[in-house]
């Protein structure tokens, strides 16, 4: 039998559906993912850029019992206040990216029915990404401290790729950088080296459909507001001042 031949018009179509059929899963099924399917996503994943090949990603996979364990951990750490403050925004986040980290907010917990003014079950939500928000499989990401800001975007590439190729599979994730300032409690029950630093993880699973919070959409800005053209020659009607 031979294999189907894929215009360039059927590979982009199927590129496309991918790209957006991906989201922030937070609520997963309990079914599990065999072992070989994560390798084959991450070795899928590898295929990203890096500079000078230098593939500064590493990544630790999580289940069953070190999962619990680690997740255990994790709760235990932030219920005692044991771990440095949030620090992935600056203090103030400029307008533009504080009115849309406020939308996602009113969103999520809306989806959740959790009043903004509820602390308590704000935080209980919070402590679900200890936990992978249930999914079977947790990654978390690391990167060795030496490396530039360069670098770390070469692991932002690999990571984008990885939650690809696991949605190529029918396989839904969710990127955390939650884990990221219990780098120290992470690196102990991970065994991670003393030059390497946690950047992220990543809950991996099957989607649990029924889940509000899972209904969620977020928006997207149009191309229109985020990129500006040279040397293109302006559009008909545009160029008529239409």
């Amino acid at each position: 039998m031979t294999s189907p031949t894929w215009s360039q018009a059927d590979i982009g179509h199927c590129v496309e559906q991918v790209l957006h059929s991906r989201r922030s899963v937070r609520a997963y099924r309990s079914d599990p993912v065999p072992r070989e399917q994560v390798l084959q996503v991450l070795q899928a994943a590898a295929s990203a850029p890096s500079n000078s090949n230098t593939q500064p990603w590493r990544v630790y996979v999580v289940t069953g019992a070190p999962m619990k364990r680690l997740g255990d951990a994790l709760v235990a750490a932030f219920e005692e206040g044991s771990f440095p403050p949030s620090a992935h925004f600056p203090d103030p986040l400029p307008a533009a990216f504080s009115e849309r980290q406020v939308d996602f907010a009113m969103r999520y917990y809306g989806a959740l029915g959790i009043d903004r003014q509820d602390a308590a079950a704000r935080t209980r939500q919070t402590l679900r990404n200890f936990s992978f928000f249930g999914a079977p499989i947790g990654l978390i990401f690391s990167i060795d401290a030496r490396l530039s800001r360069h670098s770390w975007l070469d692991l932002g590439l690999y990571v984008q790729n990885v939650m690809i190729a696991a949605r190529a599979r029918g396989l839904d994730t969710c990127p955390q950088v939650s884990f990221a300032r219990f780098h120290a409690l992470i690196a102990a029950h991970l065994g991670m080296g003393p030059d390497e630093v946690t950047a992220c993880g990543m809950s991996m699973g099957f989607a649990d459909a029924s889940a509000s919070v899972n209904q969620v959409k977020m928006p997207r800005q149009h191309v229109s507001e985020f990129v500006r053209m040279a040397g293109f020659e302006a559009p008909a009607a545009l160029a008529a001042g239409a």
